[in-house]
């Protein structure tokens, strides 16, 4: 099984309805957890499976879910949320499983929701997902009907309520503690950590916030085990990755494969190359708000700690090529007047830096730089880094202008020589 998280998708057909999830051996690893295993023991297998978040910041999950108090002093209610936000630019992975295969979101959730002991879990879903939406109620109120939810579930002492709540659609409500707030029906804006949701998270209460991709993997490791799930990287990480290329590829697209594949196979043996008539420039390698790589780093494994190295982020894993035929100036303000317009406004160097380089920006593409307009910008970078902000949304806007600055400098230069966009 060396796609698991894929192998039951059928592209263009409807997602398996509960009785042919069964059949390909669905809800078999709920039933090991909770028959065979404590939730101890569940937290344990994923912590030695070396699962890492797959939402974009890649912290352990088994660790993540060791910060939770666990027992009977514990408060209650407990929660789990899987964040199905997925509004980061150039990443559309989630809406694959969420669309091609409910059940193993909803049975994965559920084995989370088992091993941090929780009394309801919430599917926090991106407003756009209307297929989503549809094909994940249906699946959840089979689960119900078969008893895999609800009250003692198959027998075994254990309840869990599972809600899915559309989001109202902001960028900021992927952020965990932007989420929780959203949930509670609050404004959209980051909380100060500590305390940190594990702790008191939703309501006050212990919450754990996993990703789409990162729950799908636990009824593998579950069935499988540990050193199976290791097996399958060809690198420190462990598992299989969703990888996914846009931009002017022949074939852009998603594709499940081993942690570890490099850049170069990915763009050249999946996606197919460039197009016609287009040379590749850069990439960003873990969706919108990464640095941008180049060709020399086209042998880099896609992994955590290989990508890191090389300057930039894995991210979600999913790539935004630049081509020779599109302005690299263009493609990054287009980006920071993406990330200005979803700040939520709660800190300083975010509401007012990122319009503020957007605005630069602008003022470039039309002809109105200046030669210290590059200097403003390389300046706004520094004063977005972490620890200036209170989430990650400014810093990562920053990264793709500053790897920008750095591999692409030329043309910024030409835009403020020829006072034009050379592209347009």
């Amino acid at each position: 099984m060396e796609r698991p998280l894929t192998r039951n998708i059928r592209v263009g057909e409807e997602p398996l309805d509960l009785k042919a999830y069964e059949q390909a051996g669905g809800y078999q690893a709920l039933q090991k957890a909770l028959r065979q295993m404590t939730p101890k023991q569940v937290q344990q297998e994923v912590t030695d499976s070396n699962l890492r978040g797959r939402g974009g910041a890649g912290f352990p999950t088994g660790m993540k879910w060791s910060f939770v108090p666990m027992g009977d002093g514990a408060p209650r209610p407990k929660y789990l949320i899987v964040n199905a936000d997925e509004m980061e630019p150039g990443t559309f992975k989630d809406r694959l499983l969420l669309e091609g295969d409910p059940h193993l979101v909803i049975e994965g959730a559920m084995i989370a929701a088992y091993a941090i002991e929780a009394d309801v879990a919430y599917i926090f879903l991106r407003w756009e997902y209307k297929l989503a939406e549809r094909r994940l109620e249906k699946a959840i109120a089979e689960a119900y009907r078969r008893g895999y939810l609800g009250r003692n579930i198959l027998g075994s002492g254990y309840s869990l309520e599972l809600h899915l709540h559309v989001s109202a659609g902001r960028y900021m409500c992927g952020e965990e503690t932007g989420l929780l707030n959203a949930l509670e029906g609050k404004r959209a804006i980051p909380r100060a950590k500590p305390p940190f949701p594990q702790v008191s998270g939703l309501w006050g209460k212990p919450t754990i916030v996993n990703n789409v991709e990162t729950v799908c993997n636990l009824p593998h490791i579950v069935n499988n085990g540990a050193d199976w799930f290791k097996g399958l990287s060809r690198s420190r990480d462990s598992g299989t990755k969703i990888y996914g290329t846009s931009g002017k590829v022949k074939r852009p697209g998603l594709w499940e494969l081993p942690i570890g594949a490099t850049i170069r196979e990915i763009l050249e043996e999946h996606a197919g190359g460039m197009r016609e008539g287009y040379k590749f420039r850069g990439v960003l390698p873990g969706g919108g708000s990464t640095d941008f790589l180049t060709e020399q780093h086209l042998d880099v494994p896609m992994d955590y700690g290989s990508v890191e190295k090389a300057g930039s982020r894995l991210g979600t894993g999913t790539m935004i090529v630049l081509d020779d035929g599109t302005c690299p100036v263009g493609m990054v303000h287009n980006l920071e007047k993406f990330f200005a317009q979803e700040s939520c406004g709660w800190c300083t160097p975010c509401r007012d830096g990122l319009p503020w380089t957007a605005g630069i920006l602008r003022a470039l593409e039309d002809g109105r730089g200046e030669p210290r307009d590059l200097e403003r910008l390389a300046r706004h970078t520094k004063l977005l880094r972490p620890g200036h902000t209170f989430c990650a949304l400014a810093p990562g806007a920053a990264e793709p202008l500053q790897s920008a600055l750095k591999y692409f400098r030329d043309d910024f230069e030409r835009h403020i020589r020829e006072k034009r966009c050379s592209w347009r």
